[in-house]
């Protein structure tokens, strides 16, 4: 199992590519083995916080460090242009080396991040705007002439170059609600599982994981290999026998949710240097 910082991208510390980069190398030099980063437009609970682009702050952790890897959990694609998309993800793959993995899904709050902006928040839109952006994507990543005739996206005869560092793409995790199923066949085409309760902040216990992990096996059509992404949740770290738990049912990385420290830089930066939770 690897064990990776999640942060939100706001906050009085985490709303700054600045001192994220500062936590971020922490990371790497205490030992955790990812950075990953929410990917929110705004924070309204308090309209004062500082909100972050993820990508900027991506960029400037990747030139900074040179082990960790990086990545976004999650990018709601529905409100991305896919085409502008491919050119970041495949530049920041460039930057870091192959150290890339790009997290996916609907995006939540649907209202904060699409209603508001006058865009459709209806979840069988963005399922269907998501699963059409993976597939411009992946087929910009690949440096070949590509071709798309989607109901939300078109693309015409255009070759992106150049293609991922990462070979044979970028490698792209699903997130989902569980127990709803759709997110979780869409998560079977890729590389990766990032299985989330109902409630926002919320996690799995390790037979409701269990679960997930056979559903998604039962429904996956090759024997690549595959990665499976729990989280502490926002209240707390867990213990050595619960992350033997966690690992007993499939988990390969652990991502240790530090949003509730996220105005307190000198908290933050003393829980990463602790490093990895014990194993």
């Amino acid at each position: 199992m690897r064990f990776g910082i999640l942060l939100p991208n706001f906050g009085h510390c985490c709303g700054s590519a600045k001192e994220l980069t500062k936590l971020a190398i922490e990371g790497e030099n205490s030992g955790w083995d990812g950075f990953f980063l929410f990917d929110q437009l705004h924070f309204t609970i308090d309209k004062s916080t500082p909100v972050v682009d993820p990508w900027i702050a991506l960029a400037a952790i990747a030139l900074e460090t040179k082990r960790i890897r990086i990545g976004t959990l999650v990018t709601p694609i529905a409100r991305r242009r896919p085409w502008k998309l491919a050119r970041e993800t495949v530049s920041l793959d460039h930057l870091s080396e192959g150290r890339l993995t790009l997290g996916v899904g609907l995006g939540d709050p649907a209202e904060l991040e699409f209603a508001h902006f006058g865009e459709n928040s209806e979840n069988q839109v963005r399922a269907k705007k998501l699963d059409e952006g993976l597939d411009i994507l992946v087929g910009l990543w690949s440096g070949e002439e590509f071709n798309y005739d989607g109901k939300y996206f078109k693309v015409q005869g255009v070759q992106f170059l150049p293609r991922s560092f990462q070979s044979p793409r970028i490698p792209i995790w699903v997130a989902g609600r569980w127990p709803r199923r759709r997110p979780f066949l869409r998560a079977a085409r890729w590389d990766g599982v990032f299985p989330l309760g109902l409630s926002v902040g919320s996690k799995l216990n390790p037979d409701e994981l269990r679960t997930v992990v056979n559903f998604v096996r039962t429904h996956r059509t090759d024997t690549s290999p595959y990665d499976v992404v729990a989280t502490s949740g926002a209240n707390g770290n867990p213990d050595k026998a619960a992350l033997s738990a966690y690992a007993a049912v499939g988990v390969t990385w652990w991502m240790e949710d530090m949003r509730r420290l996220r105005n307190s830089y000198d908290d933050l930066r003393s829980q990463i240097a602790k490093g990895p939770p014990p194993t």
